[in-house]
């Protein structure tokens, strides 16, 4: 994913991402859930059971929340393409006129020649002095070789272009010492994820989840509608910003939603298979730029059908475990009775009146009691420092390979829409090696397999594309891999007690890399692989940093800050799939 997705909090709604992305995407909180072993929670899950764990009222929803994780798709990296450079040269007096185009056969003496392209902000100083008014054929005796010298100079926004495409660069005039206006709209929308996600998390909390879902995707769709009417760049900075805020949390509370829909032998299936939506939507944001190549245009048409998310607050049920939460045991039960209903299974009233009593035995029970933060924190300085900086290089990396990805060469649509496809085998894959080689193993191997494919990269240079883009490629499903991986790893090495504070530490601190990642484009500007090292340097680094951690594969959860301290040495979950019951399911994750 691009982007980092996974970043917020609240009671009962968990950790949410490109990912980047989200780069967002995984199971804690149902591991929270799975784990916690309450009576409640139990009975829930044996009337999911009951009534099909993944029958026609789920698939119905299902295919519904999918919606939204394309759409969120589009509006976490949109700014790829509206806020993108295109592609130019410097005008050349002499030479060029209204009718010339990007590549005229005196060029080789007129603009530099840079990085296996022409020079787009400087050109060879003409050693005459010149009328402008007076040249008007571009073949006149002026523009020849004993004309210009290799000394060079800047010209401005006095530039030809290559294509016709409009985006927020060419509309406003940002261009060359002013790109960075231009990657900072990368940045300030990743603080708008940084703000939005934990926001957006209480008021899930506290509205519900369906409430948040539908608000959000509508006021997301209308600042996108906005953004695209801005008559400044500070208006469209502005409604990046504002976007986010109240979009971002469109991911983790469809994600939360999907998987509290389906029983525990489905959940994690269903956690993959949503997310895989995710990766869809930047593929096919790719396929819609390439067709709408003006900026203001594409952000209508990727925001006005989102608009009708509001729908909806009709059209979707509200998550049950959030109704019990609330104490709304009557409004829960009716969803279960037209759960049953919809997939034609029995469900009997007795054991709706045993979840009933069940629930309300806990609010009566509950008690907030304060997390042993400092405590963890002593017993699990190495291993936090560790996950913090483990998060960080993921996001920066998994969200600075999707911005890198139109530098390639070739077609930067195509580069972006397979960048999105290969996320797909990368989010299915540790669903095969993570129980045969371990977390620990798996982790390490993908994050060194795409330090390797990044080291390469720029080893072998640039002028083979086809080389170039495999070995991108590669390296984009390696860190898809090992960010899934990660997510399943850090929801296992922490306590119960304190397991989605410190969660929600780690993707935190992994914000600041998703929002550093759009600079990293900058760094080509000064050597055209200053990206690919600084991303092989991280993942190396990381990758190796990774062996640190205690291994979690086929091992029970633990439960205590001992347990967690004593994870090398803890017990393991019979590893027999035959006996496996459907409780443990979840528990394992995998």
């Amino acid at each position: 994913m691009s982007g980092d997705k996974r970043s917020g909090k609240g009671k009962g709604y968990g950790t949410a991402e490109s990912p980047t992305m989200s780069n967002g995407r995984a199971v804690q909180s149902e591991t929270e859930n799975a784990e916690a072993s309450t009576s409640d929670d139990n009975t829930l899950d044996a009337i999911l059971v009951r009534i099909g764990q993944f029958g026609r009222y789920q698939i119905i929803n299902y295919v519904l929340l999918c919606i939204p994780m394309v759409f969120n798709a589009f509006f976490s990296i949109s700014y790829v393409f509206t806020a993108s450079t295109v592609v130019h040269r410097c005008n050349i007096t002499q030479c060029d006129s209204p009718s010339s185009v990007y590549e005229e056969p005196w060029l080789n003496f007129t603009v530099p020649y840079k990085n296996s392209e022409w020079d787009a902000c400087n050109r060879y100083v003409n050693i005459f002095e010149v009328n402008q008014s007076l040249i008007t054929d571009p073949s006149s005796d002026m523009c020849a070789p004993e004309y210009f010298n290799n000394d060079k100079e800047k010209c401005g926004n006095d530039l030809k272009f290559r294509d016709e495409e409009k985006t927020v660069s060419t509309e406003f005039g940002i261009f060359c010492d002013d790109e960075w206006k231009l990657t900072l709209a990368g940045t300030i929308n990743n603080v708008g994820q940084f703000v939005g996600i934990p926001v957006g998390g209480f008021f899930a909390d506290r509205y519900g989840r369906r409430t948040m879902l539908a608000f959000a995707g509508a006021l997301s769709a209308l600042m996108g509608i906005i953004r695209s009417l801005s008559s400044n760049y500070y208006m469209f900075l502005s409604f990046e910003f504002l976007d986010m805020a109240v979009g971002s949390t469109l991911f983790p509370t469809a994600f939360l939603l999907a998987i509290e829909l389906v029983g525990p032998k489905r959940r994690v299936a269903a956690a993959t298979i949503i997310t895989i939506f995710y990766a869809l939507g930047e593929a096919f944001l790719g396929i819609l730029a390439s067709q709408i190549q003006n900026w203001r245009w594409l952000l209508r048409v990727l925001y006005a059908p989102a608009i009708l998310q509001i729908l909806f607050l009709w059209i979707l049920p509200e998550s049950v475990r959030w109704l019990l939460s609330q104490g709304q045991e009557q409004r829960a039960a009716s969803v279960l009775r037209r759960a049953a209903k919809i997939n034609k299974r029995p469900l009997p009233e007795d054991q709706l009146d045993e979840l009933i009593a069940n629930n309300q035995t806990k609010l009566l029970q509950a008690n907030e009691s304060q997390y042993p933060i400092r405590r963890a924190a002593r017993f699990f300085i190495w291993r936090i420092a560790n996950c913090c900086f483990c998060w960080f290089t993921h996001t920066l990396i998994a969200l600075g390979l999707s911005l890198n990805s139109v530098n390639l060469g070739g077609s930067k649509y195509n580069n972006f829409m397979l960048n999105g496809f290969v996320q797909i085998p990368g989010l299915l894959l540790p669903l095969i090696i993570m129980d045969r080689i371990g977390r620990r193993y798996s982790l390490c191997a993908s994050m060194l397999i795409c330090a390797i494919c990044m080291g390469a990269s720029a080893a072998f240079g640039s002028d083979d594309y086809a080389g170039s883009l495999t070995l991108f490629l590669i390296g984009k499903l390696a860190i898809t891999c090992s960010f899934q991986i990660l997510y399943f790893f850090t929801s296992e090495i922490f306590p119960t007690n304190v397991r989605n504070s410190l969660l929600s530490l780690c993707s935190m601190v992994g914000r600041v890399g998703s929002m550093l990642a759009p600079q990293t484009t900058l760094l080509a500007k000064y050597y055209a692989h200053a990206p690919s090292i600084l991303f092989a340097t991280f993942a190396l680094v990381s990758g190796v940093l990774t062996l640190g951690f205690p291994e979690t594969a086929d091992k029970v959860l633990p439960t205590t800050i001992e347990d967690a301290r004593d994870l090398n040495g803890a017990r393991k979950i019979p590893t027999d799939r035959n006996v496996e019951t459907e409780e443990e399911v979840p528990r394992r994750m995998c």
